[in-house]
């Protein structure tokens, strides 16, 4: 049972980054390149939509490298609330280091978050949550939170 529920979590993941990832870029006019800069580009393994335990899309969160200056770079892309000033957030989570990320009450996007990355794994967060300022954060507060857990991109 937990099997097949992991599984079609993983399907709902992978069916929204495709099919979402282009209305995002759409609705707020950033790029993951455009925020992160020259010389970035998208990774293998290096997109997660940001959704909520409904597997409702909120965003999605980016890995980029950029090979000449051996950094990484993380963007969370909002989809829902653009233009809102809500609690957007992500993480660059580098192995044995410290964990650089960028949050607060954005209209578009959070980030970019760049960290030197040569010889070391990494994996990364994105948060996007309907919480605006002045609001207290409640169980009812719609969030959704997107994340490769797994180290990986051992440049």
């Amino acid at each position: 049972m937990v099997r097949r529920k992991l599984a079609q979590c993983a399907v709902t993941a992978l069916a929204a980054t495709t099919l979402t990832a282009l209305p995002a870029v759409a609705a707020t006019g950033y790029t993951p390149e455009g925020v992160c800069g020259s010389g970035f580009g998208r990774v293998t393994d290096g997109t997660r939509a940001v959704v909520d335990d409904n597997g409702t899309v909120f965003g999605h969160v980016y890995l980029l490298y950029n090979a000449r200056t051996g950094e990484n770079c993380t963007v969370t892309i909002k989809s829902k609330y653009v233009g809102e000033p809500t609690w957007t957030g992500v993480n660059l989570i580098r192995q044995g280091l410290d964990k650089p990320q960028d949050a607060g009450y954005y209209k578009y996007y959070a980030g970019p978050v760049k960290a030197y990355g040569k010889g070391r794994c990494v994996a990364f967060q994105g948060l996007v949550s309907g919480m605006r300022a002045g609001e207290k954060f409640t169980a009812s507060t719609p969030v959704g939170l997107g994340e490769r857990k797994a180290w990986g991109n051992c440049a």
